[in-house]
């Protein structure tokens, strides 16, 4: 029996990459699976049958699988996604938010379209699909677990990422809050950070020299998404893992040691925070 047996998943974004990874691996471990997929380039342009041919790789194997080509983004488009898990299989309880898009570019040139189109898809898609999804894990009164998907663009920065990081690490506070607020309703909520060799990510300037599929591949992702999925993380929430090749790791928001005025209820002077500047942001 695998660990997700007798499981409801929706898996956005689930066409390609890491997405198509965690399909076909959940298939395998037992769950039904919903792939969802627009079926558009890492840019959000043009389409493909990508759900589809998915979902005839788990069929063949075995498994049960629908497609769903919804655009994540809207509210209304969420609320879809989750009841074709509802009409095919009767339930849902697993939510994976994967879908995403690039618009690379340094702040002085990105185009308003290109802000709004990242934050759209990841941040706003992540949000409306876990919304629609723990409105229905609550109704249904046996709990859930809901995977975001992070990123270190986000966490620690990234050069020409402005948008994607800021939706990233828009998604790490969401997962946190998320996961104390739906904690009384059984359902978890955490995040991973990957460090993958995928479509997103093959392209970039030297990204082939630095990393290889067989060591970054997304096959070193979804292990730690299906553990989060299973039964095994029942006391997990509100967490964000890094995943970088064989190296599993949480995200923490940590203060330095600072400098304090002890003895003191002045407010800072200009030239005191001059003084101190290098021990307030030193570690």
């Amino acid at each position: 029996m695998g660990c997700l047996e007798g499981k409801v998943a929706v898996i956005t974004g689930a066409g390609n990459g890491i997405g198509r990874s965690h399909a076909l691996y959940f298939a395998a471990e037992g769950a039904r699976v919903v792939v969802n997929d627009l079926g558009c380039n890492r840019d959000g342009t043009g389409d493909s049958d990508s759900a589809a041919e998915v979902v005839a790789e788990i069929t063949k194997a075995g498994g049960e699988a629908v497609a769903n080509g919804d655009a994540v983004g809207s509210f209304e488009a969420a609320e879809r996604i989750i009841q074709s898990a509802v009409d095919a299989f009767g339930q849902i309880d697993v939510l994976v938010n994967n879908a995403g898009i690039l618009r690379d570019r340094t702040i002085l040139k990105m185009a308003p379209e290109e802000w709004n189109a990242v934050i759209e898809v990841h941040l706003n898609g992540t949000f409306s699909c876990l919304k629609a999804a723990a409105a229905r894990m609550k109704d249904q009164g046996t709990g859930g677990s809901i995977i975001n998907t992070s990123s270190s663009s986000g966490l620690l920065g990234n050069f020409g990422q402005a948008n994607y990081g800021a939706a990233k690490i828009g998604i790490h506070a969401l997962s946190r809050i998320a996961g104390w607020e739906l904690a009384r309703a059984k359902i978890r909520v955490n995040a991973i950070a990957p460090v993958a060799l995928t479509r997103m990510t093959h392209d970039l300037p030297g990204i082939q020299d630095v990393f290889k599929v067989e060591e970054m591949g997304p096959q070193h992702i979804t292990p730690i998404v299906a553990w989060l999925a299973s039964d095994a993380s029942a006391k997990v929430t509100g967490q964000t893992f890094g995943v970088d090749g064989d190296q599993l790791f949480t995200y923490k928001m940590m203060t330095s040691h600072g400098a304090t005025k002890r003895g003191s209820s002045e407010p800072w002077t200009q030239d005191e925070i001059t003084a101190q500047i290098d021990r307030i942001v030193s570690w």
